[in-house]
């Protein structure tokens, strides 16, 4: 039995955990004394994760796997009551996972483009679905893993699924600005959760062709954003970091009219979907 004084373990959950900088930032934090949600889009990746974990030197007694799909809206909601059911407490939740936009315009079965809907929508919508647990303890955290592309970006209002004129480029840069604009909108912030965005550098991942051909260990990125989930790391609510130092994120995610309109149409789309 614990005793009053004894130091409660965190909680985390990292999205997209099976791999590059998700994999290593549940490694990261579970060596830091966290339980760790690591979250995979199936069963059998899921389970490779955590194996690799242990085998990393994780006990495995820290380590609760979570599955969803998130080009399925409805996996994405039903994964975050059980999260909520088993961990009624959340210090931490890493929006880390995402896919660079397919080469030929792709929608998901709940009628969204795929990059938006996986790289933000399904971060918006388990960010919600999780106020509770998130709220729950004072210090929490949401720390959406975003990218330098975002300030290349600007949001389709008319066609946010840019079915009219896509770019794989576009597409992506898109989602990772409106992950950038929403951490903005905060998370119960009045209930001291803080929202910040990080772009952890070009880092050697699935996602590389897409900046250059070369970049940072993926461990190198996922120190920097589990810097960013350690209560010693003072954060700006609702900043946008590159790498480890607050940056001027694009103008137009500093606008609070963007952030509401924004919140407005995920509220809609997410809505749409359940």
């Amino acid at each position: 039995m614990s005793s009053p004084s004894s130091p409660v373990r965190p909680t985390a959950l990292v999205t997209g955990a099976t791999s590059g900088i998700g994999w290593e930032t549940a490694r990261l934090l579970a060596e830091q004394g966290s339980t760790v949600i690591v979250h995979a889009p199936d069963l059998t990746s899921g389970q490779q994760a955590v194996t690799r974990l242990v085998a990393a030197g994780v006990a495995a007694s820290q380590l609760d796997l979570a599955v969803a799909d998130f080009s399925r809206l409805e996996e994405v909601r039903a994964m975050a009551a059980k999260v909520a059911d088993t961990h009624p407490v959340l210090d931490v939740l890493v929006n880390n996972a995402a896919v660079a936009a397919p080469e030929r315009h792709t929608m998901t079965p709940d009628g969204n483009e795929i990059a938006f809907q996986v790289n933000f929508l399904a971060a918006f919508l388990l960010t919600r679905e999780l106020t509770g647990p998130l709220t729950a303890r004072p210090g929490s955290r949401v720390v959406n893993v975003s990218s330098s592309m975002h300030r290349t970006a600007s949001i389709a209002w008319n066609d946010l699924n840019r079915s009219r004129r896509y770019s794989r480029l576009a597409a992506y840069a898109q989602s990772q600005l409106a992950l950038t604009i929403f951490a903005r909108a905060g998370a119960g912030s009045d209930a001291g959760c803080t929202s910040v965005s990080v772009h952890p550098g070009i880092c050697d991942t699935a996602l590389l062709p897409l900046y250059a051909h070369e970049g940072d260990s993926s461990a190198e990125g996922a120190a920097r954003v589990v810097r960013l989930c350690d209560p010693a790391t003072e954060l700006v609510p609702g900043a946008y970091y590159d790498r480890t130092a607050v940056s001027p994120a694009a103008p137009v995610a500093m606008e609070d009219r963007t952030v509401r309109r924004l919140c407005k149409v995920a509220d809609q789309l997410v809505g749409r979907a359940g």
